[in-house]
């Protein structure tokens, strides 16, 4: 079978096309035959050597699978052969087949197509994770997302609106805040690129303020870090919660812990990766939620391209240079 191989750690375009043995399952696992795999933005960390978990070289990026179960491992007892499923791996999706934990794989409705499948666990599961288990938004709450295009943000966006809050959408250009708002965002902004000067951070801060109407955000979901972050808590409602999602802008940033006492609010860590390992359950109900909201057409996950494996490269270059709009999608047809 053919996989995209990160062979050493460097630039997206060096991943290598190669063909390699085919997976076997181990006791409860399950081996699939790959249709589509989302891409996120620990695919851009992991071939970096600059995530959290570090799979073995050689690998295959990709953490999130759909496609056909192929053959079923011992003492599994919830899936059979041509089941088709969509499922979290960790990495290895960037293949014509991936092994997956069967107890990870969620069985597809007939009307959800492979390449929607691949493109909700991790962005809707975190974002789901966010603003549910971690800032208990509630509806009529105003929801603040930076980064609203993007895979996570855009995922903020539908999930807030269907929790019943008013969303406002932060992002880099009015293209995107556009596609933010036809997703379900009430208003938008958009901020300049970093860095920030102290003038640019004071008006961002009065952005938020004017569009929630001078009460600031009772929650921040913030993917982007960097310049971004202390002027987006100084637009912090009382009481409200700031979410830590990621740093898409490149630079964890610093900011004066004096601004939580003085607005009454929280910096709150959003580690979905790490909720499941210790929740799975819970997150196992969770991703059956979503995906029974998206059968029943109530959130809609945007796939702005679709990329073949043997350029699987591009599609994380997309992802690197912050020009992917909602997800995208490397295919295996």
């Amino acid at each position: 079978m053919r996989a995209a191989l990160c062979t050493r750690y460097g630039p997206p375009e060096e991943l290598e096309l190669r063909e390699v043995p085919c997976p076997f399952p181990e006791r409860g696992q399950v081996v699939i035959s790959v249709k589509a795999c989302g891409v996120n933005f620990p695919d851009v960390l992991l071939i970096q050597d600059k995530y959290q978990f570090k799979p073995s070289l050689p690998f295959a990026p990709g953490g999130e699978v759909a496609g056909v179960v192929n053959e079923v491992g011992q003492d599994v007892m919830n899936l059979r052969t041509g089941d088709r499923v969509t499922a979290s791996v960790g990495s290895g999706g960037f293949a014509e087949e991936t092994v997956a934990d069967a107890r990870r794989c969620l069985i597809l409705p007939e009307k959800v197509p492979f390449d929607v499948a691949s493109s909700f666990i991790v962005t809707y599961g975190t974002s789901w994770h966010a603003l549910t288990d971690r800032a208990n938004l509630k509806p009529g709450e105003t929801l603040v997302v930076l980064g609203a295009a993007g895979g996570v943000g855009l995922a903020a966006v539908e999930i807030g609106r269907a929790l019943g809050a008013r969303v406002i959408a932060g992002a880099s250009s009015r293209e995107k805040v556009e596609l933010a708002m036809s997703r379900g965002a009430d208003d938008g902004f958009v901020y300049p690129p970093v860095p920030l000067s102290r003038e640019q951070q004071k008006a961002l801060s009065e952005e938020i303020k004017r569009l929630t109407n001078g009460a600031g955000a009772d929650v921040l979901y913030d993917p982007v870090g960097d310049d971004y972050a202390e002027p987006a808590l100084r637009a912090m409602n009382w009481n409200g919660r700031y979410l830590v999602v990621g740093f898409a802008a490149g630079n964890i940033p610093k900011v004066p812990l004096n601004l939580t006492l003085l607005k009454g609010c929280q910096i709150v860590g959003v580690f979905w990766g790490a909720s499941t390992a210790r929740h799975p359950r819970h997150a196992h109900e969770s991703l059956q939620k979503l995906l029974d909201m998206i059968a029943q057409g109530k959130l809609k996950p945007h796939i702005s391209a679709r990329i073949p494996l043997a350029r699987a490269g591009e599609a994380i270059r997309l992802l690197m240079d912050r020009k992917a709009l909602g997800k995208v999608v490397v295919t295996m047809d």
